[in-house]
């Protein structure tokens, strides 16, 4: 029984997303994020526990998919359903200078700003533009040598308080 659930969930599945398209799995908000947890969530259960049957976990599924694929089609049309849903990025670095109060908010430590900045082969401080805490939980280092050109600022739209560190910092 295990086996004809899994193939069948798996069928249901690629069926869904080939209709949904890739976006279904994507962690481009953390709606996304929590919408792909529900499904793997459901895969598991359908397939290692005798409830929910078959029938009723492809109706969930659909569901999960109506669900993400009409949060998605609001977050396109209104701003409201962006701030509700999602959370907005977060700077943590600018230039060399840590701010802290804002790794707070985000629950981050300096051993974990440390890592990420060493997985994006910073290899000096004054090689860091910015560190943003994305709404997924992403963190996303922008690093170039110090001679190169600035930042461009559109990069950096949407991100929380931004403007009152670009003000008084230079990105280049």
């Amino acid at each position: 029984m295990v086996l004809i659930k899994a193939v069948g969930i798996y069928v249901v599945l690629i069926a869904f997303t080939r209709l949904a398209g890739l976006r279904s799995f994507s962690k481009m908000s953390s709606f996304d994020f929590a919408v792909t947890v529900a499904f793997g969530s459901l895969l598991a259960s359908t397939v290692l526990a005798k409830e929910p049957p078959l029938a009723q976990a492809v109706v969930a599924l659909a569901a999960l998919f109506l669900i993400q694929y009409g949060v998605s089609q609001l977050r396109i049309r209104s701003s409201l359903v962006v701030e509700a849903v999602d959370n907005a990025p977060v700077l943590v670095m600018i230039g060399p200078d840590i701010l802290t109060e804002n790794m707070k908010s985000v629950q981050m430590t300096k051993d974990d700003l440390y890592a990420k900045l060493r997985e994006a082969n910073v290899t000096r401080m004054d090689q860091v533009r910015a560190v943003v805490v994305e709404s997924t939980g992403d963190v996303s280092v922008l690093h170039a040598d110090p001679e190169a050109p600035p930042i461009d600022s559109d990069i950096l739209h949407g991100i929380r308080d931004k403007d009152a560190y670009l003000d008084s910092t230079p990105l280049g």
